[in-house]
Protein backbone atom coordinates (compact mmCIF):
# COMPACT_ATOMS: atom_id res chain seq x y z
CA UNK A 1 0.00 0.00 0.00
CA UNK A 2 1.38 3.62 -0.86
CA UNK A 3 1.40 6.24 1.64
CA UNK A 4 -1.41 7.87 -0.54
CA UNK A 5 -3.48 5.04 -0.23
CA UNK A 6 -2.43 4.95 3.30
CA UNK A 7 -3.47 8.37 4.28
CA UNK A 8 -6.86 8.30 2.03
CA UNK A 9 -8.09 5.07 4.28
CA UNK A 10 -6.62 6.61 7.68
CA UNK A 11 -9.00 10.13 6.71
CA UNK A 12 -12.13 8.01 5.24
CA UNK A 13 -12.01 6.05 8.27
CA UNK A 14 -12.29 9.50 10.23
CA UNK A 15 -16.31 9.66 8.70
CA UNK A 16 -17.26 6.35 7.71
CA UNK A 17 -20.01 5.47 9.60
CA UNK A 18 -20.01 8.59 11.72
CA UNK A 19 -23.47 10.48 13.13
CA UNK A 20 -21.77 14.20 13.60
CA UNK A 21 -21.82 16.10 10.59
CA UNK A 22 -19.84 18.77 12.11
CA UNK A 23 -17.11 19.05 9.25
CA UNK A 24 -13.35 19.49 9.76
CA UNK A 25 -12.43 23.22 10.54
CA UNK A 26 -10.85 23.44 7.44
CA UNK A 27 -13.25 22.83 5.30
CA UNK A 28 -15.45 24.91 7.60
CA UNK A 29 -12.92 27.69 7.41
CA UNK A 30 -12.91 27.68 3.62
CA UNK A 31 -16.52 27.49 2.96
CA UNK A 32 -16.89 30.62 5.59
CA UNK A 33 -14.62 32.49 3.48
CA UNK A 34 -17.41 32.33 0.61
CA UNK A 35 -20.13 32.90 3.59
CA UNK A 36 -21.42 29.46 2.95
CA UNK A 37 -21.97 26.87 6.07
CA UNK A 38 -22.67 23.22 6.57
CA UNK A 39 -25.86 22.93 7.62
CA UNK A 40 -26.98 26.14 7.96
CA UNK A 41 -30.10 27.97 7.97
CA UNK A 42 -30.02 29.82 4.70
CA UNK A 43 -30.69 28.93 1.04
CA UNK A 44 -26.74 28.48 0.14
CA UNK A 45 -25.97 26.51 2.66
CA UNK A 46 -24.60 22.94 1.95
CA UNK A 47 -27.13 20.56 4.02
CA UNK A 48 -24.95 17.22 4.69
CA UNK A 49 -26.71 13.37 4.79
CA UNK A 50 -23.75 12.00 5.11
CA UNK A 51 -20.19 12.82 6.91
CA UNK A 52 -18.05 10.76 4.26
CA UNK A 53 -18.24 14.35 2.23
CA UNK A 54 -15.76 15.70 4.32
CA UNK A 55 -13.80 12.68 3.24
CA UNK A 56 -13.77 13.06 -0.60
CA UNK A 57 -14.09 16.60 -0.83
CA UNK A 58 -10.12 16.63 1.29
CA UNK A 59 -8.96 13.83 -1.06
CA UNK A 60 -10.60 14.47 -4.40
CA UNK A 61 -11.69 18.21 -4.00
CA UNK A 62 -14.49 19.51 -6.65
CA UNK A 63 -14.68 15.79 -7.96
CA UNK A 64 -15.26 14.41 -4.88
CA UNK A 65 -17.66 17.09 -4.64
CA UNK A 66 -19.63 16.46 -7.26
CA UNK A 67 -19.26 12.89 -7.17
CA UNK A 68 -20.84 12.91 -3.39
CA UNK A 69 -23.85 15.50 -4.63
CA UNK A 70 -24.86 12.70 -7.47
CA UNK A 71 -24.60 9.96 -4.44
CA UNK A 72 -26.89 11.95 -2.23
CA UNK A 73 -24.64 12.51 0.25
CA UNK A 74 -25.36 16.40 0.45
CA UNK A 75 -28.07 18.99 -1.52
CA UNK A 76 -28.28 22.96 -1.04
CA UNK A 77 -31.53 24.15 -2.11
CA UNK A 78 -29.98 26.99 -4.16
CA UNK A 79 -26.89 25.52 -5.83
CA UNK A 80 -26.49 28.37 -8.14
CA UNK A 81 -25.98 30.76 -5.12
CA UNK A 82 -24.06 28.27 -3.45
CA UNK A 83 -21.69 28.12 -6.60
CA UNK A 84 -21.78 31.57 -7.03
CA UNK A 85 -20.30 32.06 -3.77
CA UNK A 86 -17.66 29.45 -3.82
CA UNK A 87 -16.40 30.77 -7.28
CA UNK A 88 -16.50 34.25 -6.42
CA UNK A 89 -13.94 33.58 -3.74
CA UNK A 90 -12.01 31.19 -5.82
CA UNK A 91 -12.50 28.23 -3.14
CA UNK A 92 -12.61 25.89 -5.96
CA UNK A 93 -8.53 26.90 -6.43
CA UNK A 94 -7.81 27.18 -2.79
CA UNK A 95 -9.51 23.51 -2.20
CA UNK A 96 -7.43 22.04 -5.17
CA UNK A 97 -4.38 23.37 -3.90
CA UNK A 98 -4.76 21.48 -0.47
CA UNK A 99 -4.85 17.86 -2.81
CA UNK A 100 -1.60 18.44 -4.79
CA UNK A 101 -0.98 14.77 -5.38
CA UNK A 102 -4.42 14.85 -7.97
CA UNK A 103 -3.80 18.61 -8.89
CA UNK A 104 0.24 17.96 -10.13
CA UNK A 105 -1.17 14.67 -11.87
CA UNK A 106 -3.89 17.17 -13.57
CA UNK A 107 -1.08 19.43 -14.47
CA UNK A 108 0.84 16.48 -15.37
CA UNK A 109 -2.04 14.92 -17.37
CA UNK A 110 -2.58 17.80 -20.00
CA UNK A 111 1.55 18.85 -20.20
CA UNK A 112 2.59 15.30 -21.55
CA UNK A 113 -0.65 14.32 -23.63
CA UNK A 114 -3.11 15.66 -25.92
CA UNK A 115 -6.11 15.04 -24.96
CA UNK A 116 -7.74 16.32 -27.77
CA UNK A 117 -6.21 14.64 -30.71
CA UNK A 118 -7.70 13.26 -33.59
CA UNK A 119 -8.32 9.74 -32.04
CA UNK A 120 -9.60 11.26 -29.18
CA UNK A 121 -11.68 14.08 -31.32
CA UNK A 122 -15.05 12.00 -30.85
CA UNK A 123 -15.18 11.29 -27.41
CA UNK A 124 -16.86 14.37 -26.58
CA UNK A 125 -19.25 13.70 -28.60
CA UNK A 126 -20.26 10.05 -27.96
CA UNK A 127 -19.95 10.74 -24.12
CA UNK A 128 -21.63 14.05 -24.11
CA UNK A 129 -24.07 15.23 -27.30
CA UNK A 130 -24.91 11.27 -28.19
CA UNK A 131 -26.48 10.72 -24.37
CA UNK A 132 -30.10 11.05 -26.01
CA UNK A 133 -31.07 13.88 -28.35
CA UNK A 134 -35.11 13.98 -25.94
CA UNK A 135 -32.72 15.34 -23.35
CA UNK A 136 -31.17 18.56 -25.20
CA UNK A 137 -34.85 18.93 -27.10
CA UNK A 138 -36.46 19.03 -24.16
CA UNK A 139 -33.96 21.68 -22.43
CA UNK A 140 -32.95 24.30 -25.24
CA UNK A 141 -34.94 26.31 -27.41
CA UNK A 142 -36.98 25.31 -30.45
CA UNK A 143 -33.40 26.19 -32.86
CA UNK A 144 -31.80 23.82 -30.49
CA UNK A 145 -28.60 25.93 -30.05
CA UNK A 146 -26.54 24.63 -26.75
CA UNK A 147 -24.49 27.77 -26.63
CA UNK A 148 -24.89 31.32 -24.34
CA UNK A 149 -28.03 33.32 -25.55
CA UNK A 150 -28.12 37.30 -26.15
CA UNK A 151 -29.90 38.35 -23.96
CA UNK A 152 -29.61 42.31 -24.18
CA UNK A 153 -33.34 42.52 -25.85
CA UNK A 154 -34.68 39.29 -25.31
CA UNK A 155 -37.51 38.07 -22.54
CA UNK A 156 -37.29 34.37 -22.71
CA UNK A 157 -34.66 31.80 -23.48
CA UNK A 158 -35.66 31.33 -27.47
CA UNK A 159 -35.91 35.42 -27.98
CA UNK A 160 -32.37 35.04 -26.69
CA UNK A 161 -30.95 32.46 -29.05
CA UNK A 162 -32.67 34.01 -32.24
CA UNK A 163 -31.13 37.32 -31.26
CA UNK A 164 -27.54 35.77 -31.02
CA UNK A 165 -28.02 33.47 -34.02
CA UNK A 166 -28.99 37.27 -35.94
CA UNK A 167 -25.96 38.80 -34.29
CA UNK A 168 -23.67 36.03 -35.36
CA UNK A 169 -24.86 36.73 -39.01
CA UNK A 170 -24.89 39.85 -39.15
CA UNK A 171 -21.10 40.13 -37.34
CA UNK A 172 -20.24 37.69 -40.72
CA UNK A 173 -21.83 40.24 -43.04
CA UNK A 174 -23.65 37.38 -44.32
CA UNK A 175 -24.89 37.73 -48.23
CA UNK A 176 -26.76 35.54 -50.31
CA UNK A 177 -25.17 32.65 -51.60
CA UNK A 178 -22.12 32.82 -50.07
CA UNK A 179 -20.27 29.83 -48.81
CA UNK A 180 -20.10 29.25 -44.73
CA UNK A 181 -18.31 26.88 -42.57
CA UNK A 182 -19.42 26.41 -39.34
CA UNK A 183 -16.83 24.08 -37.12
CA UNK A 184 -19.07 22.08 -34.88
CA UNK A 185 -22.52 22.84 -35.80
CA UNK A 186 -24.67 21.15 -33.19
CA UNK A 187 -27.71 20.03 -33.77
CA UNK A 188 -28.29 22.55 -37.00
CA UNK A 189 -29.49 25.38 -35.54
CA UNK A 190 -27.38 28.29 -37.15
CA UNK A 191 -27.09 26.32 -40.06
CA UNK A 192 -30.61 26.50 -40.78
CA UNK A 193 -31.08 29.81 -39.69
CA UNK A 194 -28.26 31.15 -42.05
CA UNK A 195 -29.89 29.60 -44.65
CA UNK A 196 -33.39 30.23 -44.60
CA UNK A 197 -32.80 34.01 -43.58
CA UNK A 198 -29.55 35.15 -45.36
CA UNK A 199 -29.52 32.43 -48.10
CA UNK A 200 -26.19 31.18 -47.07
CA UNK A 201 -24.38 27.63 -48.54
CA UNK A 202 -23.73 25.95 -45.41
CA UNK A 203 -20.97 23.34 -44.68
CA UNK A 204 -21.19 22.25 -40.86
CA UNK A 205 -19.12 19.77 -39.10
CA UNK A 206 -19.59 17.47 -35.91
CA UNK A 207 -18.12 15.22 -34.08
CA UNK A 208 -21.50 13.50 -32.72
CA UNK A 209 -23.61 11.07 -34.27
CA UNK A 210 -26.86 11.96 -32.78
CA UNK A 211 -26.32 15.85 -33.83
CA UNK A 212 -25.43 14.75 -37.44
CA UNK A 213 -28.61 12.64 -37.70
CA UNK A 214 -31.01 15.27 -36.09
CA UNK A 215 -28.98 18.19 -37.89
CA UNK A 216 -29.39 16.61 -41.48
CA UNK A 217 -33.25 15.90 -40.61
CA UNK A 218 -33.64 19.61 -38.95
CA UNK A 219 -32.12 21.45 -42.32
CA UNK A 220 -33.62 19.23 -45.10
CA UNK A 221 -34.43 20.66 -48.20
CA UNK A 222 -32.02 23.50 -47.46
CA UNK A 223 -28.45 24.19 -49.13
CA UNK A 224 -26.98 22.73 -45.67
CA UNK A 225 -24.62 19.89 -46.01
CA UNK A 226 -23.70 18.35 -42.09
CA UNK A 227 -20.52 16.27 -42.16
CA UNK A 228 -19.15 13.77 -39.06
CA UNK A 229 -15.84 15.15 -39.65
CA UNK A 230 -13.19 16.49 -37.40
CA UNK A 231 -12.09 20.47 -37.87
CA UNK A 232 -8.67 19.32 -39.10
CA UNK A 233 -9.95 16.97 -42.13
CA UNK A 234 -12.05 19.66 -43.79
CA UNK A 235 -11.02 20.93 -47.16
CA UNK A 236 -12.23 23.71 -50.04
CA UNK A 237 -12.62 27.76 -49.59
CA UNK A 238 -15.29 29.39 -47.87
CA UNK A 239 -16.54 33.33 -48.21
CA UNK A 240 -16.86 32.95 -43.92
CA UNK A 241 -15.94 30.41 -41.19
CA UNK A 242 -17.71 30.80 -37.62
CA UNK A 243 -17.69 28.57 -35.14
CA UNK A 244 -20.15 28.49 -31.95
CA UNK A 245 -19.32 26.41 -28.63
CA UNK A 246 -16.69 24.01 -29.60
CA UNK A 247 -13.23 25.59 -29.07
CA UNK A 248 -13.86 24.98 -25.61
CA UNK A 249 -12.89 21.13 -27.10
CA UNK A 250 -9.68 21.83 -28.97
CA UNK A 251 -7.17 21.91 -26.27
CA UNK A 252 -4.09 24.58 -25.99
CA UNK A 253 -2.06 21.75 -27.92
CA UNK A 254 -4.35 22.43 -31.02
CA UNK A 255 -5.03 25.98 -30.81
CA UNK A 256 -2.06 26.11 -33.91
CA UNK A 257 -3.65 23.44 -35.76
CA UNK A 258 -7.18 24.79 -35.30
CA UNK A 259 -6.53 28.37 -36.52
CA UNK A 260 -4.24 27.54 -39.09
CA UNK A 261 -7.13 25.31 -40.23
CA UNK A 262 -9.55 27.84 -40.56
CA UNK A 263 -6.87 30.53 -42.13
CA UNK A 264 -6.50 27.64 -44.99
CA UNK A 265 -10.07 27.19 -45.64
CA UNK A 266 -10.87 31.28 -44.96
CA UNK A 267 -10.78 33.46 -48.28
CA UNK A 268 -8.64 36.56 -47.87
CA UNK A 269 -11.52 39.13 -47.64
CA UNK A 270 -13.65 36.84 -45.66
CA UNK A 271 -14.48 37.03 -41.63
CA UNK A 272 -13.98 34.04 -39.27
CA UNK A 273 -16.64 34.55 -36.04
CA UNK A 274 -15.14 32.33 -33.01
CA UNK A 275 -17.78 31.73 -30.29
CA UNK A 276 -16.55 30.53 -26.97
CA UNK A 277 -16.69 30.12 -23.42
CA UNK A 278 -13.05 31.89 -21.67
CA UNK A 279 -11.62 31.29 -18.50
CA UNK A 280 -11.15 34.14 -16.46
CA UNK A 281 -7.33 33.16 -16.11
CA UNK A 282 -4.56 30.75 -17.83
CA UNK A 283 -4.64 27.79 -15.76
CA UNK A 284 -2.59 24.72 -16.45
CA UNK A 285 -6.04 22.47 -15.27
CA UNK A 286 -9.57 22.15 -15.71
CA UNK A 287 -12.17 20.77 -13.24
CA UNK A 288 -12.01 17.57 -12.48
CA UNK A 289 -15.50 16.64 -12.35
CA UNK A 290 -16.34 18.65 -15.18
CA UNK A 291 -13.79 16.75 -17.30
CA UNK A 292 -15.00 13.33 -16.31
CA UNK A 293 -18.84 13.55 -16.19
CA UNK A 294 -19.66 16.20 -18.73
CA UNK A 295 -17.17 17.43 -21.37
CA UNK A 296 -13.97 15.02 -21.24
CA UNK A 297 -11.02 16.15 -22.74
CA UNK A 298 -12.01 20.16 -22.75
CA UNK A 299 -9.90 23.22 -22.03
CA UNK A 300 -11.51 26.87 -21.45
CA UNK A 301 -8.72 29.09 -22.98
CA UNK A 302 -8.24 32.94 -21.39
CA UNK A 303 -7.56 35.76 -23.28
CA UNK A 304 -4.03 35.33 -23.44
CA UNK A 305 -4.03 32.17 -25.08
CA UNK A 306 -6.27 33.20 -27.55
CA UNK A 307 -4.36 36.35 -28.40
CA UNK A 308 -1.44 34.08 -28.66
CA UNK A 309 -2.75 31.79 -30.72
CA UNK A 310 -4.11 34.23 -33.48
CA UNK A 311 -1.11 36.44 -33.46
CA UNK A 312 0.42 36.50 -36.82
CA UNK A 313 -2.87 34.59 -37.91
CA UNK A 314 -5.48 36.83 -37.72
CA UNK A 315 -6.24 40.07 -37.34
CA UNK A 316 -8.76 40.88 -34.38
CA UNK A 317 -11.01 42.61 -35.61
CA UNK A 318 -14.22 42.98 -32.70
CA UNK A 319 -13.77 40.75 -29.48
CA UNK A 320 -17.35 41.59 -27.78
CA UNK A 321 -18.07 39.71 -23.70
CA UNK A 322 -21.55 38.63 -22.73
CA UNK A 323 -20.66 36.37 -20.15
CA UNK A 324 -23.32 37.22 -18.02
CA UNK A 325 -25.72 36.44 -20.38
CA UNK A 326 -24.58 32.67 -19.83
CA UNK A 327 -26.03 32.74 -16.28
CA UNK A 328 -29.64 33.22 -17.30
CA UNK A 329 -29.46 31.00 -20.75
CA UNK A 330 -28.55 28.36 -18.06
CA UNK A 331 -31.33 28.74 -15.57
CA UNK A 332 -33.77 29.01 -18.46
CA UNK A 333 -32.27 25.48 -19.56
CA UNK A 334 -32.42 24.17 -16.13
CA UNK A 335 -35.99 24.98 -15.75
CA UNK A 336 -36.89 23.45 -18.43
CA UNK A 337 -35.39 20.32 -17.79
CA UNK A 338 -36.36 20.26 -14.21
CA UNK A 339 -39.97 20.47 -15.58
CA UNK A 340 -39.28 17.86 -18.60
CA UNK A 341 -37.71 15.40 -15.83
CA UNK A 342 -41.31 13.40 -15.02
CA UNK A 343 -40.92 11.87 -19.11
CA UNK A 344 -37.53 11.43 -18.74
CA UNK A 345 -37.11 10.14 -15.70
CA UNK A 346 -37.88 6.31 -16.48
CA UNK A 347 -35.06 6.63 -18.99
CA UNK A 348 -32.21 8.31 -17.17
CA UNK A 349 -32.72 7.67 -13.39
CA UNK A 350 -32.15 9.53 -10.50
CA UNK A 351 -28.18 9.69 -10.63
CA UNK A 352 -28.39 11.43 -13.51
CA UNK A 353 -30.87 14.05 -12.61
CA UNK A 354 -28.66 14.55 -9.93
CA UNK A 355 -25.64 15.07 -12.42
CA UNK A 356 -27.73 17.17 -15.08
CA UNK A 357 -28.10 19.91 -11.98
CA UNK A 358 -24.86 19.94 -10.85
CA UNK A 359 -24.04 20.69 -14.34
CA UNK A 360 -25.99 23.07 -15.15
CA UNK A 361 -26.12 25.10 -11.48
CA UNK A 362 -22.46 24.59 -11.07
CA UNK A 363 -21.95 25.97 -14.40
CA UNK A 364 -24.61 29.24 -13.59
CA UNK A 365 -22.19 30.06 -10.58
CA UNK A 366 -18.99 30.25 -12.63
CA UNK A 367 -20.38 33.04 -15.11
CA UNK A 368 -22.62 34.34 -12.26
CA UNK A 369 -19.02 35.13 -10.14
CA UNK A 370 -17.48 36.29 -13.33
CA UNK A 371 -14.54 33.13 -13.56
CA UNK A 372 -16.06 32.13 -16.85
CA UNK A 373 -16.43 34.83 -19.70
CA UNK A 374 -18.46 34.61 -22.91
CA UNK A 375 -16.46 36.12 -26.00
CA UNK A 376 -17.74 36.42 -29.89
CA UNK A 377 -14.11 37.08 -31.85
CA UNK A 378 -14.69 38.44 -35.24
CA UNK A 379 -11.31 37.67 -37.22
CA UNK A 380 -10.13 38.29 -40.45
CA UNK A 381 -6.84 38.36 -43.02
CA UNK A 382 -4.86 40.78 -44.03
CA UNK A 383 -6.39 40.68 -47.35
CA UNK A 384 -9.41 42.05 -45.96
CA UNK A 385 -8.81 45.83 -46.86
CA UNK A 386 -11.68 47.14 -46.13
CA UNK A 387 -11.61 46.74 -42.87
CA UNK A 388 -14.82 46.11 -40.03
CA UNK A 389 -17.42 47.80 -38.48
CA UNK A 390 -18.67 46.17 -34.55
CA UNK A 391 -22.29 45.03 -34.69
CA UNK A 392 -24.29 44.55 -31.15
Amino acid sequence: MTSREADGRQLRSRFDGREDLTPPAVLAELAGQADVQFNGMRPWDIQVHDARVYSRLLLHGSLGFGESYMDGQWDCHAMDELFDRLLGEDIDAKLGRRTRLRLLGEIMRHRLFNLQSERRAYQVGERHYDIGNDVFEAMLDPTMSYSCGYWNDAVDLAQSQQAKLELICRKLELEPGQSLLEIGCGWGGLARFAAERYGAVVTGLTVSREQQRLAVARCAGLPVRIELMDYRKVAGRFDKVVSVGMFEHVGPKNYAAYFETANRVLKDDGLFLLHTIGNHRTTPIVDAWIDRYIFPNGKLPSAAEVAAAVDDRFLVEDWHNFGTDYDRTLMAWWENFDAAWPRLESHYGTRFYRMWKYYLMSSAGFFRSRQGQLWQIVLSKRGRRKGYRSVR
